[in-house]
């Protein structure tokens, strides 16, 4: 393939056009995924992730997640992710968890003993 040179550089479109087209050895072109696809996937792969804030709220209450519960926390995450729900709240149990759902990320944790009036949330999923 010949790429028209024009003052010495090739032009921008004529690389851009040519990159995509080229294959070595008739192996088959490789489908592309997207940003927001890769970025998901990366960060399923990461786990949830508890904030500095969170992580002291809990350990401040001694509240400490079993296994079953985490999992169930994770479920919810998932759930509130398919729904399209950004910020979530999340009930497990007799606890409930404030998630950033798009970072995969627990923002804050409440108890039973605490005032229970959530804002800025715009959905919720009981697990």
């Amino acid at each position: 393939m010949a790429i028209n040179v024009i003052d010495g550089f090739p032009s921008v479109p004529i690389i851009t056009g040519s990159i995509g087209t080229v294959r070595q050895n008739n192996a088959p072109e490789k489908e592309t995924a997207s940003f927001e696809s890769i970025f998901r996937k990366k960060t399923e792969e990461q786990g949830l992730k508890v904030s500095k804030h969170a992580n002291e709220r809990l350990a401040r209450r001694n509240i400490d997640l079993s296994d079953e519960q985490w999992m169930r926390l994770e479920s919810g995450v998932k759930k509130a992710g398919i729904k399209g729900i950004k910020e979530s709240l999340i009930m497990v149990d007799d606890l409930a968890f404030i998630v950033n759902v798009q970072n995969n990320t627990v923002i804050t944790a409440v108890d039973e003993n605490e005032d229970r009036v959530f804002t800025n949330i715009d959905g919720a999923v009981i697990v």
